[in-house]
Formats: C-alpha cells, structure tokens, sequence
C-alpha cells in the first residue's frame, strides 16, 4: 500500500522583480478538508480580498511562515539564489513539519521534504494560493513602511516594481539604502 501523504505544505514569493526592499516567502500547510473560497493568485485580488483571506488563512492554516532574504543576501547571492533561500526559510519555519512541498513556478529549493514544482501552480493548489498571499501581504506591508522612510520613491503605489515613477525617482534621487545594488536601474542611478 502507497503511503498516504497527509501534511502538505505549498510555498509562494513575492517581489522577485522590484528594485527594493526584501523577496518574501510563505509556507503554508492547510487541513485537507478544508475549503477556503476566493483563494487564488494574490494578484487577482483586490487588497481588500488579499486582507480578508490573510486573517482566514491564518486563523485556519495547520501552520503558517513567512521568511525573507534580505537585500543584502539578493545582491551578494542573485535573486534566484536568494528566493530559494526565503523559501527555505519559510519551510523550516513552520511549526507543523510538512511530508510534500509544492512550490509555485519551475524552480524548487533544496530542502528536506519531497518537494514538486507546480507552474502557475498559485491559480490550482489552494495552499499555494495561500502562500501567494500571505508572502505579497507580508511584502506590501514592507512597502508602505518603507514609503514612510523614503516618500520621494513611491514605494507604497508601485511596491517598488520598475514603473516609470520609480525609475524617474531613481534618476532624480539616485538609490536608497532599500535599493537592491544588484540590479541593473539600480547600478545606473548609481553610477550618474
């Protein structure tokens, strides 16, 4: 007889593309049976849905974790090396040892657990959806804090993504100790 995985734990990231501020992960493992509606990719939610599922999630998840690789560790590692990184973190960090990981995307990270890459896989595993918001809830959060600390950047409109807005701020301003040295704008501004 197969045996049966019960605990699964789906991970998801959030701000692998902006120029600031830390990538995210979350881990979240919710009980088999359950039926959260609305869940899906964080970003076909409105803010206010993505809050409201947050505290459901949270309230009704086995476990839950959200971790972060700075952008220290973005800059030194890159930003592929450094989301595995978060995503390790946010595993190890449940308080519930999953059996499987499912992971959003192609790319997996090393970790103990059976783990499965799922592409797209935020719009059909719920706990990946789960994780998808709670790592982009966690991140926008970091955001608006940040837009307190540098108002001229737009960080709490653009969550700090390459708009146009933000790459003007970058040449009017130059970068923030937020800005990831790494990346391309980034080293630009820096070198004017």
């Amino acid at each position: 007889m197969a045996d049966v995985i019960s605990l699964v734990a789906g991970v998801d990231e959030a701000g692998r593309g902006p120029l600031a501020g830390p990538v995210v992960a979350a881990a979240v493992v919710l009980p088999s049976l359950i039926i959260l509606p609305g869940l899906t990719d964080s970003k076909r939610l409105s803010d206010r849905k993505r809050q409201s599922l947050e505290i459901l999630i949270k309230e009704k998840a086995l476990a839950w974790s959200v971790a972060e690789a700075s952008i220290e560790e973005i800059d030194e590692l890159n930003i592929l090396h450094a989301t595995m990184l978060a995503m390790r973190r946010a595993v190890a960090g449940l308080k519930v040892a999953p059996q499987k990981v499912l992971v959003d995307g192609n790319r997996c990270p090393d970790i103990p657990q059976e783990v499965e890459c799922i592409v797209k896989g935020d719009l059909t595993e719920p706990c990946i959806s789960a994780a998808s918001i709670l790592a982009k809830q966690s991140r926008d959060r970091m955001m608006m804090a940040l837009d307190i600390l540098y108002p001229q950047y737009g960080f709490a409109r653009h969550k700090a993504y390459p708009t146009a807005l933000h790459r003007q701020a970058l040449i009017e301003y130059g970068a923030c100790p937020a800005h990831r040295r790494s990346f391309k704008p980034v080293r630009e501004a820096l070198e004017r």
